[in-house]
């Protein structure tokens, strides 16, 4: 299986300005996204925005790098291709429901193609783990950081 893709959503306790500004931060994503070892911007937009964004994650196998390109529709959503890396491609994104009464509905969609090589060696329950990390539990994690929920990663219901 060459592909990892999937769709998740999480109701926060949090205005859409915030939650927008959170996942914003690519740069900061490591905080509350511990596959990411690390996130530089390389560009940045006239309003300070990270445009384009040289990233490390755990894959799991190995660390994979990745130099992905976001756009932003502030504050209800931000998308991302990748440009250069280790993976074939990578499309992402996050759209954000106001739901009024300071909470967001928040979904996240992602479309990794692993590539010939990698697709080899990432299979079965790997493939698995990594959809769970890299798509299902990403709005619970966002939800986790944003409501100041404590528990680190791994400690709570499924990390996910």
């Amino acid at each position: 299986m060459g592909r990892i893709e999937g769709e998740s959503s999480a109701t926060i306790e949090a205005p859409v300005t915030r939650v927008f500004e959170a996942a914003a931060d690519v740069e900061g994503s490591p905080r509350w996204q511990p596959q990411i070892k690390r996130a530089e911007a390389r560009e940045r937009d006239e309003a300070g925005r990270q445009v384009l964004v040289e990233t490390v994650t755990d894959g799991k196998v190995r660390d994979l790098r990745s130099v992905l390109r976001f756009s932003y529709e502030e504050p209800v959503s931000i998308s991302w291709v990748q440009e250069e890396g280790d993976l074939s491609a990578v499309e992402g994104s996050w759209a954000l429901a106001d739901l009024g009464d300071g909470r967001t509905e928040a979904t996240y969609r992602l479309s990794v193609d692993l590539g010939r090589m990698l697709g080899m060696v990432v299979r079965g329950p790997v493939v698995d783990l990594l959809r769970r990390q890299l798509v299902e539990g990403m709005p619970a994690k966002l939800k986790r950081f944003l409501e100041g929920d404590e528990r680190q990663p791994g400690e709570s219901e499924d990390d996910g």
